[in-house]
């Protein structure tokens, strides 16, 4: 990956808004699919230019395919993989674990109640939902009647979507100088460790031959010469499922989920692995979000060249003094969230270079990208807010690359 000299690079987390007419077809699939297959290509397009006007250097297709796909962060892999069947509810069947925001609904019983809040990494506000294969069950603590189980070997399918995916972004890309390509995949720990497996002889056997199912599709863009984005916020957000685990015993579960993570990216190259993390996008009061210092020295184990995760949002923007006791392996990028999801206000440039000298100061501008908390085009109110805060994002990049530089005053 290029690294930062003449600025800071900007990047994003991945999910981009999408041209209204089309967007409503995608919302339609099987009525218009044939017109969507024609559009896709012009769509993709589209939201590569765009983001070069708003100055970004990093970029993707805006989650275009995956859209068609599932619609959302996770949903779309389950058309490109085998193994997982829904099917009556077991007698004996309890999900593995707590819900998204556990923790937190302990303290805030009210506002959880009250269905203000943003379950799950992303979507609309709605009140608490039954999630196939587990998680929160609302207020009744009914289980689901069906439930997703690992019931066969796993297997990867998606060969012609993943594809699908390259194609329309490296046209997309054709002549452009000065920027990068990236595509987003999901995480072996966001696919399976939610889902209760009945086929493998045990949990390490199974998230083993989740983390081979993914690894094809990491392996289809790497080889394409794309950065492949491992989107795995359970890093972090899994502390949320086990409310009763001490930050020790946390710490032991983090060494579990690096191995399998690495197993998903062996013999890849490192160069073109970066590696999202994040503490859940729910608009919630995340009081009890791990804190960074208890998990970045796991994070930095993971076979990857840059990290991405979470910066800019109240209860995570101070944690770049993390940076004064843990050392940044060698050769490593971090992409800290320099603008967020959690509000409309539209982050300042000089807000944005503040937060990036902060993180220069401690590792070296050569070390960091800008990147989002998460992708933003789905969770703030507008896509004109969405555009506007990766040029903010852009524009301090190049204030704090001169301020690092020392060709103005450093206030940070």
């Amino acid at each position: 990956m290029r690294r930062s000299t003449d600025y800071f690079l900007s990047s994003h987390g991945g999910n981009l808004p999408r041209p209204a007419e089309f967007d409503a077809k995608l919302s339609n699939f099987d009525k218009y699919k044939d017109e969507i297959a024609v559009e896709l290509p012009v769509a993709v397009q589209w939201v590569v230019d765009k983001q070069m006007e708003c100055g970004v250097d990093i970029i993707n297709d805006g989650e275009y395919v995956k859209a068609a796909d599932g619609g959302n962060y996770g949903g779309y892999i389950h058309g490109r993989i085998k193994g997982y069947n829904m099917v009556d509810r077991p007698a004996d069947w309890k999900p593995k674990r707590a819900s998204v925001g556990e923790r937190d609904r302990r303290d805030f019983p009210g506002f959880y109640k009250s269905g203000l809040w943003l379950s799950g990494s992303g979507g609309p506000v709605r009140p608490g939902y039954v999630q196939p294969g587990g998680g929160w069950r609302g207020e009744t603590g009914e289980l689901p009647t069906k439930v997703r189980l690992c019931t066969e070997a796993m297997q990867y399918t998606g060969y012609d979507a993943i594809k699908k995916d390259i194609d329309a972004l490296n046209v997309a890309l054709k002549g452009k100088s000065d920027v990068d390509g990236f595509i987003a995949a999901l995480g072996p720990l966001s696919l399976g460790a939610n889902v209760t497996n009945v086929h493998y002889k045990d949990e390490r056997d199974y998230m083993f031959a989740v983390a081979d199912t993914v690894r094809e599709e990491y392996k289809a863009i790497t080889d394409a010469g794309l950065i492949v984005q491992v989107d795995e916020p359970e890093f972090a957000t899994s502390w949320m499922f086990y409310p009763d685990d001490t930050v020790e015993q946390y710490r032991a579960y983090l060494d579990f989920a690096v191995e399998v993570i690495n197993h998903a990216l062996r013999g890849l190259p490192e160069e073109q692995i970066r590696f999202h993390m994040c503490w859940g996008s729910g608009h919630r009061p995340h009081v009890h979000d791990i804190e960074f210092k208890h998990i970045a020295d796991k994070l930095f184990q993971i076979n990857a060249q840059a990290y991405s995760f979470e910066a800019s949002n109240p209860r995570h923007a101070h944690e770049y003094v993390v940076f004064d006791d843990v050392k940044l392996p060698d050769g490593k990028i971090i992409v800290p969230g320099v603008v967020g999801h959690y509000t409309d206000l539209v982050e300042h440039p000089e807000l944005v270079a503040e937060r990036l000298v902060n993180f220069a100061k401690r590792v070296g501008m050569e070390n960091v990208h800008a990147g989002t908390d998460c992708g933003i085009g789905s969770r703030v109110g507008h896509e004109e807010i969405v555009w506007a805060k990766l040029a903010a994002m852009a524009e301090g990049c190049r204030i704090a690359g001169k301020r690092v530089k020392g060709e103005t005053k450093v206030y940070a």
